[in-house]
């Protein structure tokens, strides 16, 4: 069911202001500024990027999972200078059942300016359209409110709470699960 091409020369997304390219190690500086910037990694529940060695492992990681046909993982950069704003990733792709979950982090200085929705958009349609996706899930900390506004927005329903289900720095935190069908996607 999913179109395996996409394994073989990673895909490229742009939309009217973003470009979506592949991760890579020269990402490192940019990356570990995102993932070290208090407000962005407030509800990650993971732990911050405190130097470049971090994020290059991380991308190092995130090279390996495109590798092994599990997951992509995208730099978004403003399409016309060129300049990083953040990551988004369709990963842990599940081909019995063509589901993958979405994640993304942006940059504060591009908060409020709609574009996450634009590369969540781009990164939906290339799941279900080329892809062949049949679902996309979203795992949130509850608190995050901006994420939940965001992920309604683009269509997705709320289809599970989970208590105490996930374990990060001693204690254990709880988890909403979002999904959205290729059905129900809301292509405006």
């Amino acid at each position: 069911m999913i179109n395996e091409q996409y394994f073989q020369e990673f895909p490229q997304l742009k939309t009217q202001r973003l470009f979506l390219r592949k991760q890579e190690l020269k990402d490192a500086a940019s990356l570990q500024q995102l993932r070290s910037n208090d407000a962005v990694m407030k509800f990650m529940d993971s732990d911050k990027h405190l130097d470049t060695k971090t994020s290059e492992a991380f991308i190092g990681r995130n090279l390996e999972t495109y590798e092994k046909k599990s997951g992509f993982f995208w730099v978004i950069t403003e399409r016309e200078s060129g300049n990083f704003m953040g990551d988004i990733i369709l990963h842990k792709i599940d081909r019995t059942n063509a589901r993958a979950e979405i994640g993304y982090t942006l940059h504060p200085d591009y908060w409020g300016h709609g574009y996450m929705k634009e590369a969540m958009r781009a990164v939906i349609s290339f799941g279900f359209n080329d892809l062949a996706l049949h679902s996309i899930e979203a795992n949130i900390n509850p608190a995050n409110d901006t994420s939940r506004a965001l992920l309604l927005k683009m269509g997705f329903i709320k289809e599970a709470y989970f208590r105490e289900n996930y374990y990060y720095n001693g204690k254990f935190l709880d988890s909403e699960i979002y999904s959205l069908l290729e059905k129900d996607f809301l292509r405006k």
